[in-house]
Order: structure tokens, then C-alpha cells, then sequence
């Protein structure tokens, strides 16, 4: 047996080649989205139909199927959406991935952090959600993990600010 291995360090794969260790968002977030979704498109259907049914005739209120086709193909959109948001916390940068079809991976280094915000609003406080908001100095790396359960999004926020001070004391 080599010394040194992952196999006699007690290390396994993952750790010995620093590979980031993902982790999803909450199921909550994709419930908030989806019933934002038949919150707006639901009344938009209903009124549609009425509208038009009333003072253009039965015929023109076949019209309202078209908001109810877009509710019932945002429906899995959604879910799509919500699974493909990942994130992970490495040594040196915090990793965040997310899309469906354009995939899109922001590595955002600690020591570049000037700011990082936790953001909650009146429906995703509703749902028990926060959102981690996260400033460097360049405009484009500024980055968004949002759904977060309050306690993961308030130790994410201080570990990336305790983080990003040792790093950015090092400069």
C-alpha cells in the first residue's frame, strides 16, 4: 500500500482532490415560486375570460387560454429552474451554478468580497426564505444565492465576511 493515499490518510476521493461539496436550495423556495405563479396567471385566466367572454362574445374568450398555458408550462419550468441552483463553499472562493439550458458557474473569491447581504422579503419571509447577496469590487461577479432557510443564509453571511476579512488582510 502507498503511503499517503487517500485509502491510508483516512481521506476519502472527494477530499483529496478538493472537490467542492454542492449543495441545493431549499424545496421551499420552489413552492413560493409556484404559487407566485397561479397567483398572477390564475386571476389574469379568470379575468380574461370574463372580459372578453362579456363584451366581445364566447368566442373571443378562448383568449384566456393563453395565460392558462403559460401557468401550466412555467409549472415544471420551475422545477427545472429550481434544481439546477447549486452552491459550495471551497478553500480559497464560494462557487454558485445554476441554469437549465445556458448553464452559468460563478466562482466569486473570498478575498474580493466587500460586502455580503442577507435579504428577505414579505413572501419569502412567508415561507421562511432569505437570499444571500454577495458585492466584490468588480460589478460582474456580484452574485445571488436566493431561498435560503434564515439560519444557513445568516452562517453563510458570516462565514463569507469572516472569510473574505483573513483573505482580503493578506492583500
Amino acid at each position: 500500500m502507498e503511503t499517503g493515499s487517500p485509502e491510508t490518510t483516512g481521506q476519502t476521493r472527494d477530499e483529496s482532490h478538493d472537490e467542492p461539496v454542492w449543495r441545493g436550495l431549499p424545496r421551499d423556495l420552489l413552492r413560493m415560486r409556484r404559487l407566485l405563479l397561479v397567483v398572477w396567471l390564475a386571476p389574469l385566466t379568470l379575468g380574461t375570460a370574463l372580459l372578453l367572454g362579456l363584451l366581445a362574445g364566447p368566442a373571443w374568450a378562448a383568449f384566456a387560454l393563453l395565460p392558462l398555458g403559460l401557468l401550466l408550462w412555467g409549472w415544471p419550468l420551475l422545477g427545472r429552474n429550481w434544481a439546477s441552483w447549486r452552491y459550495a463553499e471551497r478553500a480559497d472562493d464560494l462557487l454558485i451554478s445554476r441554469g437549465v439550458l445556458w448553464r452559468e458557474e460563478t466562482i466569486v473569491p473570498y478575498g474580493r468580497m466587500q460586502l455580503v447581504e442577507v435579504t428577505s422579503g414579505p413572501v419569502a419571509r412567508h415561507f421562511g426564505l432569505a437570499s444571500v447577496q454577495l458585492h466584490t469590487a468588480a460589478a460582474a461577479t456580484d452574485a445571488l444565492i436566493p431561498g435560503l432557510e434564515p439560519a444557513e443564509a445568516e452562517r453563510l453571511r458570516d462565514r463569507l465576511t469572516e472569510l473574505g476579512q483573513a483573505r482580503s488582510a493578506g492583500l
